[in-house]
């Protein structure tokens, strides 16, 4: 019964600081990929063609941004889970 509940105590605790560390990472990523793709298409401002209309440029950059953020939040969710599964064995 001890084992158990400190099995479930440790996959509290992995989970809760997978948890902090997924959100911070998440929200690190939704600060640096749009500068990210600034640098890498140096002859368009992103930020100017959007407020001009250009629906591509919008699209595009909406589309490549989310799947980063995307991307690392599942990354970041199979690490909370993992964290879970390790702590009950």
């Amino acid at each position: 019964m001890v084992a158990t509940l400190s099995n479930i105590g440790w996959s509290m605790i992995f989970s809760l600081v997978g948890g902090l560390v997924g959100m911070a990472l998440v929200l690190l990523a939704s600060a640096i990929v749009p500068k990210l793709m600034d640098r890498l298409t140096p002859n368009i401002d992103e930020e100017k063609e959007i407020v001009r209309g250009n629906v591509a440029v919008a699209e595009y950059f909406g589309r490549v941004v989310g799947a980063c953020i995307l991307g690392l939040s599942i990354v970041a969710a199979a690490a909370v889970l993992g964290g879970i599964i390790a702590a009950l064995h």
